[in-house]
């Protein structure tokens, strides 16, 4: 992809990972532009973070990627690091949830929304049996033909029931997104569950037949819940994505601990001005911020985009991070960690056993174990000081896992306001978003609060913000 005619400049604001993404794309497709990439933290990568201490290797947020999205594995390509791509552990890859304070193995082929097997729904002790005759329904049930958003809490409801929304859909996808399931959108999240509703007539049939198609053809799926062998990470920590991409940004791109008070359209140009700087001028901006940011910075440009901007809601998460000897846990750790419905009443949301599902994490004979709280379902905890919070979790492990002793490490990472809620209707306000955003010239958005969350969406997000931009401006410069 070339350009017969590309912006001089770049403003990019906003280096977590979709600002890096953009402005590395920008340097790929136009080494001739000068960027500037303002970040207002003294790092780069917004909440991927790695920390390697007393020989552990912990991330403070994400710990690995998706591949069935492309963005991720193909950036990793360019940058030359996929010999560094390790997978998950093939001996625990499986998810436990919990009821009752006991961990249950999630029922074999049950994928995130419905199940690909029968048997293993029909002697879970997860589940009621009740439960599991309400879930068989579900085969015989007739489709909506209602083409309308729905929450992920209603659609569930109807076609699984209320049992298996609350023990297992509700604790893996909340696992995700940190969500309130009765605002999430079904759209937005996990379209593909409405499509095979709508050309199968049921999740179930739909499941089974992409099972019996995956079969002829060679393959095997015997992950359930995240399906861990399709999740990657780099030996190195995620940090060195990062730091790789920062490399090969151009000497001067990037300004840390620098905050951008405004940005205005001037003359056919943008006047970006720093806190305790002069304007400077490009030829156009790339908002790579938090969506409630940009809204703040468009607010004076264009109030509509502003309030919409405004209108995408954030949670926050903190992460805590304990290490004990193998002998001090008396659970078996023979999966890659353990998803909590919202009605066990628990202060954790999940728990990843982090050095079983990669063993390069922490030194023989440790135990790495990771706890997410807050979310929607408990937002006050993203913000909890550490000497309430760490008790509070650490009591809970104990309870779970069966541990004894104190943690021999502990890190604690807080992400307050960092993860955009996907409504109901989100789709019809990224669309507005987005026509207004393209009727101002030199302006682009790009970040997870538009088309997802995860690591390659925000990626993909970054790029294709950078090439569109720099397609704009050779379809401008040709006419």
């Amino acid at each position: 992809m070339t350009h017969s005619t590309s912006p001089q400049r770049i403003a990019v604001i906003g280096a977590g990972i979709s600002g890096l993404a953009a402005a590395h794309r920008i340097t790929e497709l136009a080494p001739g532009c000068e960027i500037r990439l303002f970040e207002r933290q003294n790092r780069l990568g917004g909440v991927l973070a790695t920390v390697h201490e007393n020989g552990y290797q912990v991330e403070l947020s994400a710990d690995n990627f998706i591949t069935t999205q492309p963005w991720g594995l193909d950036l990793v390509g360019r940058l030359g690091l996929k010999d560094r791509l390790v997978q998950t552990n093939p001996a625990c890859r499986r998810t436990f949830v919990m009821r009752r304070k006991r961990l249950y193995s999630l029922p074999d082929g049950f994928l995130m929304m419905a199940p690909t097997k029968m048997w293993p729904m029909a002697v879970t002790p997860v589940l009621s049996p009740l439960g599991k005759l309400r879930a068989g329904l579900e085969y015989l049930l007739p489709p909506s033909r209602d083409d309308a958003d729905e929450s992920m809490a209603g659609f569930v409801r109807r076609r699984l029931g209320r049992e298996v929304f609350e023990r297992l859909v509700e604790p893996l996808v909340s696992g995700v997104y940190a969500a309130d399931m009765e605002k999430l959108s079904l759209l937005a999240t996990l379209p593909r569950f409405r499509e095979m509703e709508r050309q199968h007539g049921s999740l179930i049939r739909a499941m089974r037949r992409q099972m019996k198609l995956q079969r002829k053809a060679g393959k095997h799926v015997d992950e359930s819940g995240a399906r861990y062998s399709m999740f990657v990470t780099l030996a190195d920590g995620l940090s060195s994505l990062i730091d790789t991409l920062a490399a090969r940004l151009p000497a001067g791109t990037v300004r840390l601990g620098t905050s951008v008070e405004k940005i205005a359209p001037v003359d056919g140009s943008w006047q970006v001005t720093a806190a305790r700087s002069q304007p400077e001028t490009f030829d156009a901006v790339i908002l790579a911020t938090p969506s409630h940011v940009a809204g703040a910075l468009l607010k004076p440009i264009d109030e509509p985009l502003s309030r919409d901007l405004a209108g995408i809601q954030h949670e926050g998460t903190a992460i805590v991070t304990m290490a004990f000897e193998d002998s001090q846990v008396a659970h078996p750790m023979n999966g890659a960690g353990f998803v909590v419905p919202g009605i066990e009443g628990s202060p954790i949301l999940a728990g990843s056993f982090s050095s079983r599902k990669y063993l390069h994490r922490a030194p023989d004979g440790k135990t790495l174990i990771r706890a997410f709280v807050g979310g929607a379902r408990a937002p006050e905890m993203a913000e909890m000081p550490d000497e309430k919070l760490v008790p509070l979790v650490l009591a809970e492990l104990r309870d779970v896992l069966r541990i004894s002793g104190d943690p021999i490490y502990q890190i604690t990472a807080h992400w307050p306001g960092t993860m955009p809620q996907y409504h109901v209707g989100h789709l019809d306000l990224v669309a507005r978003i987005n026509t207004r955003c393209h009727a101002i010239p030199g302006l682009a958005l790009a970040g997870n609060a538009y088309d997802g969350v995860g690591i390659p969406a925000c990626i993909h997000s970054g790029e294709l913000t950078a090439e569109r931009l720099l397609q704009r401006a050779a379809t401008q410069g040709q006419q």
